[in-house]
């Protein structure tokens, strides 16, 4: 079953690759900006020297990959390296493909902006998948993960902005001197960050109950049943009647607030204080709303990713 799922794993990194490379092809070389990090460099180069950035993303990452195969993670390299060569391949084959009848460009410049936007949309979720496959576009987040390995107080956001904003500004100059490609590269880092950020905490968000209650076990075996979530009981009192009481801690999905919602009404002197939570960490089984625990579909292998 491990290998099975490694497997499946490597197929999906696969897929989000060919999937980036036709993003690239359709939204980014047709409106003539460049994208955030080392591809938007290789970008750049393609741009002038019409080398094709499968080539040029190839010639970087490699090196890269193999510095962080033998320094920081070899599970992580390798299917870092299997994104790398697949998107490389899919830019080499698409090279000889006529995708003009699909791709976004408009021919007086209108509505230019909704290609990076697109494209960031599309880069950012191919992100979120990555991470959860414990793996790397290549390019900047190799560099990162070497520096974090032996400069852990580095900043590893710092790093990127960098390196971003020298493409940003470079574009300027290899655009024809025209502020535009800048502008286009700021939308396109802004969003597939956004987006990538929102996906990978969409399975790890959740809500947090601070119940109230005169009624603990009653409210817990409530919860127990209709919900499928357990419940932390601690010991209260009230300091202004000086009464004993039950503080009930439950963490549970956005999509079960109004259930346990329903609970609470149902119990007279009792009231929650309900806490946004950005992520869960700790070794426990995730259960879905009819209480059967929930199978991840990618391999995490180390889990180094940072």
């Amino acid at each position: 079953m491990r290998t099975l799922k490694k497997a499946w794993t490597y197929l999906v990194i696969a897929a989000v690759a060919l999937v980036a490379s036709v993003n690239y092809e359709l939204f980014v070389f047709p409106n003539q900006f460049a994208p955030a990090g080392i591809n938007g460099i290789c970008t750049m180069i393609q741009y002038v020297t019409h080398i094709s950035v499968g080539y040029l993303s190839l010639i970087v990452n490699v090196p890269l990959a193999l510095l962080c195969y033998l320094k920081v993670s070899k599970p992580i390299a390798l299917r870092s390296m299997v994104y790398v060569v697949t998107f490389s391949l899919g830019l080499l084959l698409l090279d000889h493909v006529d995708l003009s009848s699909y791709a976004y460009v408009t021919e007086n410049g209108t509505s230019k902006i909704l290609g990076p936007l697109v494209a960031g949309v599309i880069q950012g979720y191919v992100y979120s998948i990555l991470v959860k496959a414990s793996a790397y576009t290549g390019g900047t987040d190799f560099v990162s993960a070497i520096v974090h390995k032996y400069a852990p107080e580095k900043s590893v956001l710092g790093i990127s902005f960098v390196l971003n904003a020298v493409v940003a500004v470079s574009s300027y100059f290899v655009y024809g001197h025209q502020m535009e490609p800048v502008i286009l590269c700021i939308l396109y880092s802004f969003m597939s960050t956004n987006v990538g950020e929102r996906l990978m905490k969409s399975g790890r968000s959740a809500i947090a109950f601070e119940i109230i209650t005169d009624y603990p076990d009653e409210i817990s075996q409530d919860i127990i049943r209709d919900i499928h979530h357990t419940t932390t009981l601690i010991p209260g009192k009230g300091m202004y009647s000086g009464r004993e009481t039950s503080v009930l801690l439950c963490v549970v999905n956005k999509t079960q607030i109004a259930a346990v919602n329903r609970i609470i009404r149902r119990y007279p002197n009792t009231f929650a204080i309900v806490n946004p939570v950005s992520e869960i960490l700790g070794n426990f089984h995730k259960l879905s709303s009819k209480g059967k625990e929930v199978t991840e579909v990618l391999d995490a292998g180390d889990g180094k990713t940072l």
